[in-house]
């Protein structure tokens, strides 16, 4: 437990299902039981891993709870036992998961949070791809998208993440052995999301993700002494820094979005993002539909999103720079403009005119091609 109450988190990080995520937690339970601890297992999910399963043994598995939804019953993690047990550490598995409605929290990291709340220590599992930021990113080269992510945020509370790190040859060697998944799933899972090209690309990108997370808690330690002080006080990792982005409701946006956080994050810098909404008139309905997925998707990436109605793009996002303390603004890159409208000075020529202090970075959004004017 660390000193200011709050249960130790730490997260078993992988590129993909198999790299040994799981009984790497099981391990370190294990280990923690034989030095003295007070060890429990929450959730675990074996996939019918024989390995994985005969990892647990020994160990205190808390019964899970039964839910009936739409006629169906349902088992799932007990949250209030284990709350009543009150473990010193809890093994929780795949944190990114969604819980059966009715139940206290909707997802499962949220679980994890009241676990840690309540003192307890927690070990936990997810990959790379469940992340927020990433959801993009893995979809454009893996052709597949995942439909349950989680805030980066979550890797950045916690105290340690672990890469569990596997070759692509290797993890393709135990997924034809059956070590990943049942025999009838092997030929799917090969020719699609196991594809050694994506498994390449993830691999690389879950070393570059905790390559971030060593860098911040760096900063962190740097600015303000401990993770934990850091979290109790709310400092940001860096100060000086801000980005603004700007975006307009429309699907492609929330790329947009993505990659602006991605950026922030590197920078250490606070996010804003900026809609320069028209003058006098309501949002359309799909509009409207777009602005609440974006508020949503800000909430969760913890950035501000900002709608500012003004006449003039470039003076409207210049006065808002200057009242945020923006040094960085991000926007997407415009449509070729055609006869006269080639003469006219762009957005960004116009902000490079009246921001010069400020870094002006154009992003290719291959969904739409927008031009703010």
């Amino acid at each position: 437990m660390t000193t200011s109450g709050r249960g130790h988190y730490t997260i078993f990080l992988g590129m993909a299902a198999g790299v040994g995520k799981t009984y790497r937690m099981l391990h370190e339970g294990r280990a923690e039981q034989e030095s003295g601890r007070d060890v429990a297992i929450g959730l675990l999910e074996t996939h019918g891993r024989a390995d994985t399963a005969a990892a647990a043994a020994g160990l205190e598995v808390i019964p899970r709870r039964r839910v009936t939804y739409r006629d169906t019953v349902i088992e799932d993690m007990d949250l209030p036992a284990i709350l009543r047990r009150a473990p010193e550490l809890c093994l929780v598995d795949e944190l990114a998961h969604t819980n059966p409605p009715g139940l206290e929290h909707e997802r499962r990291f949220e679980d994890i949070e009241a676990l840690l709340d309540a003192g307890i220590d927690v070990l936990s599992t997810v990959n790379v791809q469940h992340l927020e930021s990433l959801n993009d990113q893995v979809a454009e080269f893996s052709g597949v998208r995942m439909r349950e992510t989680v805030p980066d945020s979550v890797l950045g509370r916690a105290n340690e993440v672990v890469l569990i790190d596997l070759s692509p040859e290797t993890l393709l060697a135990r997924l034809r052995a059956g070590k990943v998944y049942e025999p009838e799933r092997v030929e799917a899972a090969l020719n699609g999301f196991f594809r050694i090209e994506n498994l390449a690309s993830l691999r690389e990108v879950a070393l570059r993700q905790v390559a971030e997370e060593i860098e911040a808690k760096r900063l962190v330690t740097e600015v303000v002494g401990t993770r934990e002080e850091a979290i109790a006080r709310e400092v940001p990792a860096a100060v000086g820094e801000r980005l603004l982005a700007l975006i307009e409701p429309y699907p492609g946006a929330q790329r947009l979005v993505r990659r602006a956080w991605r950026s922030a994050q590197r920078l250490g810098a606070q996010l804003d993002l900026l809609w320069v909404s028209p003058p006098g008139r309501e949002p359309s309905e799909e509009q409207a539909r777009q602005l609440n997925a974006l508020r949503t998707l800000a909430s969760v990436l913890g950035a501000n999103l900002l709608v500012e109605p003004g006449d003039s793009v470039a003076d409207t996002v210049a006065s808002m720079a200057r009242r945020r303390g923006t040094t960085y603004i991000l926007m997407g890159r415009g449509r070729p403009a055609r006869g006269l409208a080639r003469l006219r000075v762009t957005l960004a020529q116009q902000l490079i005119e009246v921001l010069p202090g400020v870094d002006i970075r154009i992003v290719a959004d291959r969904s739409r091609r927008t031009e703010h004017s």
